[in-house]
């Protein structure tokens, strides 16, 4: 538009995506593994993420949940339960090319949702893009810090030895104690 100056980068109006989310995040079904396998393992492929058989896929669906885009899962995250405490979010991804369009954002909050359903108190993630997570409340912590039994993907990675994965944690806030329901007394009740 001739004669209209652009907005400082500070200052811009957000993208009509995130105005106008056409995207929709459920939980996945046995129908989209395929779709998570080629995702994960598109990343896995630049070594950003650790890849996943078909069949982890298939055996840990429950884990998963998904954006969906006309019909296309267009992105996905999982909840990894470790205990009673504590899970990690895992396997978050959007697809090649629609990055910034707050699909990752809306994933992670659906699975911090339902790590609070759960009244998990930590949920971890082990990741290269620490600023993401440090946006939405997540702290870097040492490794060290988390149980053993979380580092069993860690062992199988090529880069154990030389890990480039910061490790950031969200302390989750206890439910609110439900204030007990009141009873009228005898003198409020009418016949």
């Amino acid at each position: 538009m001739k004669g209209q100056a652009r907005p400082p980068a500070g200052n811009r109006p957000e993208t009509w995506r995130e105005k106008n989310p056409v995207f929709k995040v459920r939980k996945a079904e046995l129908g989209d593994v395929p779709a998570l396998f080629e995702m994960i393992n598109h990343y896995a492929g630049e070594r950003v993420m650790l890849p996943r058989t078909l069949g982890e896929l298939y055996e840990n669906v429950r884990e998963f949940t998904v954006a969906e885009e006309n019909g296309q899962v267009v992105g996905c995250a999982a909840l990894k339960f470790y205990s009673e405490e504590i899970a990690e979010i895992r396997s978050l991804c959007v697809a090649p090319g629609l990055s910034g369009g707050g699909i990752g954002r809306a994933l992670t909050e659906a699975v911090l949702g339902e790590a609070k359903r759960y009244r998990l108190k930590t949920v971890f993630a082990l990741t290269l893009a620490p600023g993401f997570f440090e946006k939405l409340g997540f702290r870097e912590v040492a490794r060290e810090t988390l149980p053993m039994k979380v580092w069993r993907d860690c062992l199988q990675c090529d880069k154990y030895f030389a890990c480039d994965e910061k490790t950031l944690v969200l302390e989750l806030a206890p439910p609110a104690e439900q204030a007990p329901a009141t009873r009228p007394t005898t003198s409020a009740v009418t016949a």
